[in-house]
């Protein structure tokens, strides 16, 4: 039997190929999925142990919870630390925020760590921190060094010029040499690096550190050097050893990659899902076409199981041969992923490509396993027909209660599905650890029960195909003949598209309910706020006031004060300008409550009112910052939203009390509107300083999560492409085998009359038809699990929304009447090119 399988496997190449590139392209996906999170993780590993190979003990002084900021120590403690016992080297940190700008004066960096520090030399002159690749230290306030990717795309050579800021204004620095670095700044982010003094007095204050680093000498214990640094550091400092840090950090790249990895796994799972139907399919035509072979077989003594297991061979051998094509490809697609994520900007380090043992025998055994899975039941099938039917060529149908059966299980699994979902998705988060079984059941029974609407949906078609002719006429009933391999063709589509449909839905309601909240809270044109999550100085207020491209300006300008035993953050506005700028949507009172009462009035949100019980009319006592004592009438109540302040009240009230005047943004109308010739009339009104960003309502709407969802759309289209060129490929399958079953019926079609065209024309048709059917049925799964899913996912987005988008729908359809088209061509070919009189004596 084994002679037997491999003979049938060499006999049937070019019919098993279609099926092989099926389960190869699903094992390429596992395996890439593999060596790209293994890649990855080693990539961090080694990046961090990398930078932690000279650390014996790190400490980090406590917060100053009465100062509210991070703790330091001084440069008094560097020195005490020196002259412990089997101490090599004492490195003192200091870290900040230092945005850099391009040559051209665009910002680097964005959205990634803009980070500044120091560079701190030994008794060699180097800080083993950091590298130099090229030039010296920095040596005086007018120096600075940058890191090799921040040079590079900043256009800048050592003796450059380099634009940056900090907190304030735009600083000049000379460019004295450029370091390499294996940390986290190398991963899409900027660095930048003063000597000790500039450092300190740009994100400290001058003789302190915010951390310290320890090397043990030769021979020296790092739980000791810890234990006698704890005695010189503040208490409560953050110490830990070299070994401490390293397993930190392994953990860490281990459980930073686990999430990916179970992402990317999911649609390998996928992709190997729908390639059962590929492979289920093609088993099934070629063991129909094998029948007489199979029952002479069983007629000179073969049994069943022989015959079963003969097919199970056959299977196996090709999935064999798949799960090593597999892995090879496997390693390009990990290739390809991390390219993918690169031109993300996603930050995910570089590194060599891993690729661990278990991984080889994984891609063999997905292969092998997923191949004998989908032909078991083939096979099966194949080994029950008696010998005297097959060999008589008497192919009875499967039996009507055969078909009943099978709807009324699918029916039944839809009905559990539809509940299922619909009751996850009005639970609220609870729903969302659970929502996926009943999908899942929801789409087995749309599975299950394709067949049976495989017979109406070909009906309906019908009176649209028969402006084509004969060929029009011919493909609904080709299509019709075997329900059983067309719904199975139409699934394999139907499931990748259920899913983009349901991921489009969802993210096309989340982006545009962000941007329309954005465009009906924020009236503004621009906000202008700070790149690091600082505070701006007063004066870019003052300078936007005074330009003539704003029409009006307001600041927004904080101060904390006390109420009631709580603390509450105050926002003070200007009222005058204020409601041009915002547009709450008030429940009670109008922003007109800010030029009234003497100043002494405040707006609040339904959340501030909800939690102190406040409503519209009532006066509350405060203490503001600096001890004075007064008192607010609560003016106005708006709907809480993320866009707008918790509060707001006239600045003259607020700012009299405030310690520091600084706003934590500005916000803006300008002559010209909120486009890119506004936004560059503003950037060279502040001197094009990098620390600062300048956002339109579009801008705010990305940054609260519209383009991560994008980004992440896409990256999910990407992965679910190889699902749907699997789907491709099962059309390909069908229509090929389907053209071989019907060589003679072809050939009789072509006697009477058909031409090659026309021929040409039915597969094609037939192949559009079943596209078009897996795409409707995927589509109108795919919105209602999109629709749940939003349900799910209207929590965290405030505002939300389901939009339908119904021309990225029409879009999708248009793919797949053009999938049919490519997916019929070979199929197609094949056909007109039969010679009459061979395809006539065919059986």
């Amino acid at each position: 039997m084994f002679r037997t399988a491999l003979r049938n496997v060499l006999a049937h190449k070019a019919r098993l190929l279609m099926t092989m590139l099926a389960v190869l392209l699903g094992v390429a996906f596992v395996v890439g999925t593999l060596v790209f999170t293994d890649t990855v993780g080693n990539a961090y590993k080694e990046r961090f142990l990398t930078t932690l190979r000279d650390v014996s003990v790190q400490a980090t002084p406590p917060y100053d919870e009465k100062a509210g900021e991070r703790g330091t120590v001084a440069e008094d403690t560097l020195r005490r630390l020196r002259r412990l016992p089997g101490v090599a080297s004492v490195t003192g940190s200091v870290q900040g925020s230092a945005a850099v700008a391009a040559k051209d004066g665009h910002p680097l960096g964005e959205d990634h760590v803009t980070a500044g520090g120091n560079y701190f030399p030994q008794g060699d002159g180097k800080d083993t921190r950091h590298p130099l690749t090229a030039g010296r230290a920095p040596t005086g306030p007018e120096e600075v060094l940058l890191d090799t990717a921040t040079a590079d795309a900043g256009g800048y050579r050592v003796g450059d010029t380099v634009r940056l800021a900090v907190d304030g204004p735009v600083l000049h620095k000379k460019l004295v040499g450029v370091v390499r670095t294996d940390d986290t700044h190398g991963s899409g982010g900027t660095l930048a690096l003063f000597d000790d003094a500039t450092a300190q007095k740009l994100f400290l204050e001058p003789g302190r550190y915010d951390g310290i680093t320890l090397e043990a000498g030769r021979g020296t214990s790092e739980a000791k050097l810890a234990a006698e640094a704890g005695h010189l550091l503040p208490g409560d400092s953050d110490i830990s050893t070299g070994a401490q840090l390293r397993e930190r950090q392994r953990t860490a790249a281990a459980e930073g990659t686990k999430g990916l990895s179970q992402v990317l796994l999911v649609f390998a799972a996928i992709a190997l899902f729908v390639g059962i139907f590929v492979i289920g399919n093609t088993f099934t035509m070629l063991v129909t076409q094998r029948s007489r072979e199979m029952a002479l077989m069983r007629a000179v003594g073969a049994e069943r199981r022989q015959v079963t297991r003969s097919v199970l061979i056959e299977a196996g051998l090709l999935g064999l041969c798949a799960g090593a094509a597999g892995f090879l490809l496997g390693i390009g697609v990990a290739m390809g992923i991390r390219q993918l994520f690169a031109s993300t900007g996603s930050g995910l380090p570089d590194g060599p490509l891993v690729v661990s043992p278990s991984t080889v025998l994984i891609s063999f055994l997905v292969g092998v396993v997923v191949t004998m899975l989908a032909a078991y039941v083939p096979a099966r099938r194949a080994a029950a027909v008696p010998p005297v039917a097959a060999m008589s060529a008497i192919h009875t149908p499967p039996p009507v209660r055969g078909l009943r059966r099978r709807n009324a299980i699918g029916v039944a699994l839809i009905a559990i599905g539809v509940l299922g979902v619909v009751y996850t998705a009005s639970s609220g988060e609870q729903g969302r650890t659970i929502v996926l079984l009943p999908a899942a059941l929801l789409l087995i029974g749309i599975i299950v029960v394709t067949p049976a609407l495989s017979g109406p949906a070909v009906d309906l078609a019908g009176p649209l195909l028969r402006r084509f002719g004969v060929p029009g006429t011919l493909a609904p009933r080709n299509a019709r003949r075997n329900p059983r391999r067309t719904a199975s063709t139409a699934s394999a589509l139907m499931i990748g598209l259920s899913l983009v449909t349901g991921l489009t839905v969802v993210a096309v309601s989340a982006t545009t309910s962000l941007h329309e909240r954005a465009e009906n809270s924020v009236t503004a044109d621009f906000e202008i706020s700070s790149k690091n999550s600082g505070h701006l100085p007063a004066s870019v207020h003052d300078t936007l006031a005074k330009s003539s491209a704003v029409t009006s300006a307001s600041p927004r300008r904080q101060g904390a004060v006390r109420i009631g035993g709580d603390e509450v953050t105050l926002t003070g506005v200007n009222p005058r300008t204020i409601g041009d700028l915002l547009g709450p949507s008030f429940v009670s009172g109008s922003f007109a409550a800010l030029g009234s009462g003497g100043g002494k009035s405040l707006l609040i949100d339904t959340s501030i009112a909800d939690i102190h019980g406040w409503s519209t009319g009532q006066r509350v006592p405060v203490v503001y910052d600096d001890g004075s004592r007064g008192s607010l009438e609560i003016g106005g109540v708006y709907l809480d939203d993320e866009y707008l302040p918790s509060t707001m009240m006239p600045l003259a009230t607020l700012q009299p009390h405030l310690k520091e005047i600084e706003d934590t943004s500005v916000l803006v109308r300008t002559k010209a509107g909120h486009g890119d010739t506004a936004r560059r009339s503003l950037q060279r009104t502040l001197d094009q300083n990098p620390v600062i960003q300048v956002r339109n309502t579009d801008d705010l709407a990305d940054a609260a999560g519209g383009e991560a969802i994008t980004l992440l759309l896409n990256v999910l289209y990407g992965l679910l492409a190889m699902a749907v060129v699997i789907a491709v490929l099962g059309v390909v399958n069908t229509l090929a085998m389907s053209v071989f079953e019907r060589t003679r019926e072809i050939g009789m079609l072509r006697a009477v009359g058909l031409q090659p065209e026309q021929t040409k024309r039915m597969i094609r048709l037939e192949s559009v038809l079943i596209s078009l059917f897996g795409a409707l049925l995927g589509i109108g799964a795919g919105i209602f699990l999109g629709w749940a899913a939003g349900k799910l996912a209207s929590g965290g987005i405030q505002g939300y929304e389901m939009v339908i988008p119904w021309g990225r729908i029409a879009v999708a359809l248009a793919g797949a009447a053009l999938v049919g088209v490519v997916a019929g061509l070979w199929p197609a070919r094949r056909a007109a090119r039969l010679n009459i009189l061979t395809a006539l004596k065919a059986d």
